[in-house]
């Protein structure tokens, strides 16, 4: 177990946009919007405390939506991290953002501001709207000015896979602190007009992918480039296990060292107050925060999501206590959070 939490807090579905892959209106672009009230917000905040007691943890918190910024409590309720010394990221959009708010959200201990590519130019506003694309790179500057890490976040799929590469350039051009990117995991919901999405990647176009990065991260990284990019998806341990970068100890213990922290280390709290495991995985809600103890659903309906040896292809890996790829992509494809990783090229 690691020393600190994460919460992966959603306050409010409000939001500027309504994108394709959006996990929120998946399915459903008529859905009422849910928002926390103040009441709910203070209960909830609380609630996390109490649970990061309990397990001598240290919470950080994921603040989104949604917009979160869009939530009428949005500032109340950063001035109740500060009060508490809580640090937090925000994961939001680039709309409502410029230099006075970025200097607002310093002062009361933001640490990294997360927004999303997910493509070039056409590809990004395709996804969310037009215009989308050049104002997330023109806030990356207001970000930085204020002394915030701006983080960008990549969804590969089907249909950017070939334009990672090019994404990479633009963020190194913007002056963007953190890159790093994830795989759209499958819903089933997406409209007809969507397919491309659902169109999974194999494992050798996945893999190809991921040497195609690391040379260009190596090659930034040599010309002395200040972008730092994290290696999120966990095949990234499978794929440099293979080219040597990554060694395995010559004891094993026996425990859970890396990998997926659904289970370990991060929960997601839904406006409606429900908790998920993952907020990727369907079906993983496993209390509500409004009427459960957080700490009590830690070692109740959690444990389901800790059962390491039913990993139908990994538990007979090496690298199970540092992989086990994306259970929620697995989740997604296949029905099974505890199904081989689709992506995953490794032969057992």
């Amino acid at each position: 177990m690691k020393s600190y939490f994460s919460f992966q807090w959603h306050i409010t579905d409000n939001c500027d946009q309504r994108c394709k892959h959006c996990y929120i209106f998946s399915g459903d672009i008529c859905k009422k919007i849910d928002s926390m009230t103040w009441e709910q917000i203070q209960n909830t905040f609380y609630n996390c405390l109490d649970f990061c007691e309990m397990y001598d943890r240290l919470p950080y918190l994921y603040l989104t939506g949604g917009d979160p910024i869009l939530h009428p409590d949005f500032w109340r309720l950063l001035e109740l991290f500060h009060e508490n010394s809580v640090p937090f990221t925000i994961m939001g959009n680039p709309f409502h953002l410029n230099d006075e708010v970025c200097r607002k959200l310093k002062a009361l201990g933001c640490e990294k501001y997360q927004m999303s590519l997910d493509g070039l130019r056409e590809t990004h506003d395709w996804f969310r709207k037009p215009g989308s694309f050049d104002c997330t790179l023109n806030k990356v500057g207001c970000i930085n000015r204020a002394g915030i890490r701006s983080v960008i976040m990549t969804t590969v799929s089907k249909k950017n896979i070939g334009e990672i590469t090019g994404i990479i350039d633009e963020v190194v051009k913007a002056g963007v602190n953190v890159f790093a990117f994830s795989r759209y995991v499958p819903s089933g919901t997406r409209s007809p007009g969507d397919s491309k999405l659902d169109d999974s990647m194999t494992p050798q176009e996945y893999r190809a992918l991921l040497a195609a990065c690391d040379r260009k991260f190596k090659e930034y990284e040599a010309a002395g480039c200040d972008t730092y990019f994290n290696k999120k998806d966990h095949l990234w341990t499978l794929y440099e296990y293979e080219t040597g970068e990554f060694k395995l100890p010559e004891k094993t213990d026996g425990k859970i060292h890396g990998g997926c922290n659904c289970g370990n280390c991060h929960i997601t709290i839904l406006p409606t107050g429900d908790i998920y495991a993952c907020r990727r995985v369907a079906e993983s809600k496993v209390g509500n925060i409004f009427e459960d103890r957080l700490a009590n659903v830690w070692v109740t309906s959690m444990e389901c999501y800790r059962e390491y040896t039913k990993f139908s292809k990994c538990a007979k890996c090496e690298l199970l206590a540092y992989c086990r790829g994306c259970p929620a992509v697995a989740k997604g494809t296949n029905g099974d959070f505890y199904a081989a990783d689709p992506q995953c090229w490794k032969e057992i």
